[in-house]
């Protein structure tokens, strides 16, 4: 049973949105999961969902479809592009639940990007990744 599993908390896993500018001018934006530990990690279970705040209000509840990614492993140091992401889903909260294997050990982690968080404003340069993007640890 789920309370019969000891969790340890996530380190060296983050997500990025990642702004890209493509062949043809045209910016895209992209989500990546970084794995900077200094292992692999295997069977990475990732869902996603955006989902709005304003739940009071039934007409006014916004959702987007659940998707869901599994990757095999991940070696140290890499990073997978998980999906697009679209700027119409910018005002929402985009929710990332990450779960994977450090041996025998199962991590599992929430990353949500507020609402709003994924602007101009907020883009760092990502060094893993030489791009510029929103990091979520």
């Amino acid at each position: 049973m789920k309370k019969d599993i000891e969790f340890f908390p996530v380190e060296g896993i983050k997500l990025a949105v990642i702004k890209k500018i493509n062949e043809l001018q045209a910016t895209e934006w992209h989500v990546v999961l970084i794995n900077q530990n200094d292992q692999q990690i295997r069977n990475v279970f990732v869902t996603s969902k955006g989902y709005s705040n304003d739940e009071t209000v039934a007409e006014n509840k916004q959702e987007t479809s659940v998707l869901r990614h599994f990757y095999q492993e991940i070696n140290a140091g890499d990073h997978v592009v998980m999906e697009s992401i679209m700027p119409e889903v910018f005002h929402l909260n985009n929710e990332y639940w990450v779960s994977y294997y450090i041996g025998i050990q199962i991590f599992d982690k929430r990353f949500v990007f507020v609402p709003d968080s994924i602007i101009e404003d907020n883009l760092i340069l990502i060094d893993s990744l030489g791009l510029e993007g929103v990091l979520h640890d």
